[in-house]
């Protein structure tokens, strides 16, 4: 019983094979999304588990690019405070910064002399009062040095601090970009909690429809046992299940992307109320086209893997009584 069918397709030439190759898969796919809408319930249940489960991956992988964004531009926020050595004169200060201008590492240069450095001591720290009863002026004067692109990395600026540091006039420097390094350390630990919480949710993912799969063999065992009577072959069994596995799969990531959609746009708002207090007019990023055609893509694999794995282990145990 089994020889009939191959004889069968050996009638029909190679392109012949080729076409229904093609329809009895189309066909196979159409019928497996008849048999999740004649189930509404429990298919539901399943794609918003499967949803759920791909979002938060998804989510924190929108939350390392945006934190990767922000960061990327606030690199160019590194600032190198020079203090000049106490008693050098006003022509010795603007002879540094002409010599700072024309280094090719400096971007932008801002004096700031002991006046307006007392001045706005004054104003920010609250002293004012107190201030005002020094003899002499304890503020050195003050270079501003900001660094060019290339140089704006926490790397590159300390690179040229030390460089600035040799200059005579220059008592020491400072570069306060710890908080940026410390915020670049933590986007690269979130880098390595996204692997990790990925790695067991694509694992829980497999493992639900898996578990989906085995309940739709066992309900459809009578229906297998007449196919294979028949002769039906293995791959002709398993192959409604397979797709069942994808449609799971491809729809579930559909619905990761449309939670991930939602949050950015709730949580658009205040983040950039926020970043408007540090000066920056950056708004959230959301999936992009590419993304969201590689996050169904990975899913649509999972739902196969998860299928094919379940099918593998519970159609082969059902054999006509």
């Amino acid at each position: 019983m089994n020889k009939q069918p191959q004889l069968t397709r050996s009638k029909l030439p190679i392109s012949g094979q080729i076409v229904m190759f093609f329809i009895r898969h189309i066909q196979h796919a159409m019928a497996s999304l008849g048999e999740l809408w004649r189930n509404p319930i429990s298919s539901v249940m399943t794609m918003a588990v499967l949803g759920v489960s791909l979002s938060l991956p998804a989510a924190l992988q929108v939350l390392v690019k945006n934190a990767e964004t922000i960061t990327q531009s606030w690199n160019s926020a590194a600032e190198i405070s020079l203090f000049v050595d106490e008693g050098r004169s006003e022509k010795s200060i603007q002879s540094l910064i002409t010599r700072l201008k024309v280094y090719p590492e400096v971007a932008e240069v801002n004096y700031i002399n002991r006046e307006q450095a007392l001045e706005e001591f004054q104003r920010l720290s609250g002293f004012g009062e107190a201030l005002s009863y020094l003899d002499t002026n304890p503020l050195p004067a003050v270079v501003m040095v900001t660094p060019s692109l290339k140089y704006s990395s926490p790397e590159g600026a300390r690179e040229l601090l030390r460089k600035l540091e040799q200059e005579a006039e220059v008592s020491f420097g400072r570069l306060d970009i710890e908080w940026l390094e410390r915020l670049q350390a933590v986007v690269r630990l979130l880098e390595r909690t996204v692997l990790a919480i990925a790695a067991l949710l694509v694992l829980a993912v497999v493992l639900v429809i898996g578990n989906t799969i085995r309940l739709a063999i066992m309900n459809r065992r009578t229906e297998i046992e007449v196919m294979k009577l028949v002769g039906a072959t293995e791959a002709f069994i398993q192959r409604p299940f397979l797709y069942t596995g994808i449609w799971f799969g491809i729809i579930g990531g559909v619905l990761a992307w449309m939670i991930i959609n939602l949050l950015v746009w709730y949580l658009d708002s205040a983040l950039a109320e926020l970043l408007g207090l540090y000066g920056s007019q950056l708004h959230m990023e959301s999936l992009t086209i590419t993304e969201l055609g590689q996050l169904v893509l990975l899913a649509s694999f999972l739902g196969w893997l998860g299928s094919y794995l379940s099918v593998r282990q519970h159609l082969r145990a059902i054999e006509p009584s």
